[in-house]
């Protein structure tokens, strides 16, 4: 077992400084990530800044009439929260659908959008990873791989996000701020997360050791009709091997607004932009949404044993625009 410091951090600039004194230290929010890839060995930190005590768990309104989270909510709180369930309900959702409650309870907002693959070839550190040794190979190409990457996957990694809450963000266009020593930043989660490429290892262009404080929501009308769906291989909390968050705007029977996030396909939430440009304008039928999830997944490059996730997530666009349809008739 290594041995590691740990410190905790009662204000955002404090916090920022431990880390830029001390670049083998890591954040530690609710741990339910960071604390298993200690285990397993493959976060080896020399000392963990807790940011729990940070003044960054509330949520409140933007001054854009958005919704603005702190970094340290925990998903639990996220998810009971009036004003997402009536806004965002996507968002409530996909919180929901993550994890156990025990988990939900400790984990953070910030620690979610950061969460590492669960591919197994990354979690075992007796097997090459490119994510883990830069170039060291990916044995998921040829190996497990059922779960992988349809879309924007490179030989150089296959591996997928597993965040529910990244999914949902993605769709309603959330804008992540953060705090360096040199000051505060934000990026549109749309670049937060980076083309896996041939670095695989830089997953998001955060600046080193900048901390996330928080998520802001821009005002969406459109989010107060919206639904998250996931797929998954049993039904007690599992990761997912696809998912949708998707809102509609329909009126008079034709799409005059869409937003659609798809997940567990690509090393990032994937926004389905060339859907989104086939919804709109279009009548709001099955034969429409059939459509718009076929122009998404033309780009789709499936391995062998995960060419399935295709046909699945076909029809799980359908299903979810369907659905949001046939309410929005009610």
């Amino acid at each position: 077992m290594r041995e590691f410091g740990y410190q905790r951090a009662y204000d955002v600039a404090g916090a920022v400084a431990l880390l830029d004194a001390d670049p083998d230290a890591r954040y530690v929010g609710g741990g339910t990530n960071l604390v298993d890839l200690m285990k397993t060995g493959v976060e080896r930190p020399g000392r963990l800044v807790d940011i729990r005590e940070l003044p960054l768990d509330d949520i409140e309104p933007a001054r854009d009439g958005g919704l603005r989270i702190g970094a340290t909510v925990t998903n639990s709180d996220l998810a009971a929260h009036p004003e997402v369930r009536r806004r965002y309900p996507a968002l409530a959702q996909a919180v929901l659908a993550g994890a156990s409650g025990q988990l939900r309870n400790m984990a953070t907002v910030g620690g979610n959008l950061l969460q590492r693959t669960r591919c197994g070839y990354f979690t075992d550190t007796t097997k090459p990873c490119n994510k883990r040794v830069p170039g060291s190979g990916c044995p998921a190409v040829r190996g497990e791989h059922h779960n992988h990457a349809v879309l924007g996957a490179s030989e150089h990694c296959v591996a997928v996000h597993p965040s529910d809450l990244g999914v949902a963000l993605t769709a309603f266009d959330a804008v992540v701020s953060y705090e360096t020593v040199d000051g505060p930043g934000e990026t549109p989660i749309g670049a937060f997360y980076l083309p896996v490429g041939d670095t695989p290892h830089r997953e998001t262009a955060l600046p080193p050791g900048a901390l996330i404080t928080g998520v802001t929501l821009p005002p969406a009308p459109v989010a107060a009709h919206s639904r998250y769906r996931k797929v998954r291989e049993r039904a007690s909390y599992a990761f997912a091997i696809g998912s949708v968050a998707a809102a509609l705007d329909v009126r008079d029977g034709v799409v005059r607004e869409a937003r659609l996030a798809l997940g567990a396909v690509a090393s990032r939430p994937w926004r389905a932009t060339a859907a989104e440009r086939v919804l709109t304008g279009a009548p709001a039928d099955a034969a429409t949404f059939a459509a718009a999830a076929d122009a998404e997944l033309a780009a789709a490059r499936p391995l062998p044993h995960n060419a399935y996730k295709v046909t699945l997530m076909r029809n799980l666009v359908v299903a979810v625009l369907s659905e949001l349809t046939e309410e929005a008739a009610r």
